[in-house]
């Protein structure tokens, strides 16, 4: 079985309890003596065996590898990843059955992390998701005054579309965030613009 580690917390002695998301769940496991295992890191792709999954305590993870990848030595790549791991992780909490689409997002994400700009692979990864949970708003009207929005637009946690001065926020040109979230690709943005909605999707799903 294949996944990806949302989260870790030490248990008893060195012993560790794994958040793992794989292709149809999200899953609990622990794992005897873990934290003397440098595969049980956040955010790495593992390949893992299951013991006692139909027993009263939690299943045991065992004959555990690491999938890696060659941006993991990259400390900047790698502090992105963690970030986008640990949001996904906290929209996913209360999940236990899931489609297959996020662990695709999170597996498409991490094969492209060290040929683009992560930011950007964030930004549309979470448009992609957005879409996915028909929560993409592309309004051109403004969610807290429920008044048109002209040039200048911003977005609220969400993606949500406002004014820049009623959420007293820097605005950026509102036809080039529309049509970026529409096509769902951060192409025509500016670093400094995919900054912006980095920040944005920072705040949470």
């Amino acid at each position: 079985m294949k996944g990806f580690v949302l989260s870790l917390r030490k248990a008893k002695n060195e012993d560790m309890i794994v958040l793992i998301l794989t292709q149809n769940s999200v899953k609990t496991y622990y794992r005897f003596f873990g934290a003397r295992h440098s595969i049980l890191q956040l955010g790495y792709f593992i390949d893992f065996e299951v013991e006692g999954e139909n027993g009263t305590y939690l299943p045991r993870l065992r004959s555990l590898s690491h999938l890696g990848f060659s941006w993991l030595f990259d400390k900047n790549k790698l502090l992105l990843w963690h970030q986008f791991i640990q949001k996904l992780e906290f929209h996913l909490r209360d999940a236990s059955e899931i489609d297959s689409f996020y662990y695709a997002l999170l597996l498409d994400a991490a094969k492209k992390w060290d040929r683009q700009n992560p930011k950007r692979i964030v930004c549309e990864s979470y448009m992609e998701l957005l879409a996915y949970e028909g929560r993409l708003d592309g309004s051109e009207y403004c969610f807290i005054c429920e008044e048109r929005v002209a040039d200048e637009i911003a977005l609220m946690q969400g993606f949500k579309v406002a004014h820049p001065h009623c959420i007293y926020a820097p605005s950026l040109p509102t036809k080039k965030i529309l049509d970026a979230l529409k096509m769902r690709s951060t192409i025509f943005l500016e670093d400094f613009e995919v900054s912006y909605l980095y920040e944005v999707i920072m705040k949470g799903f």
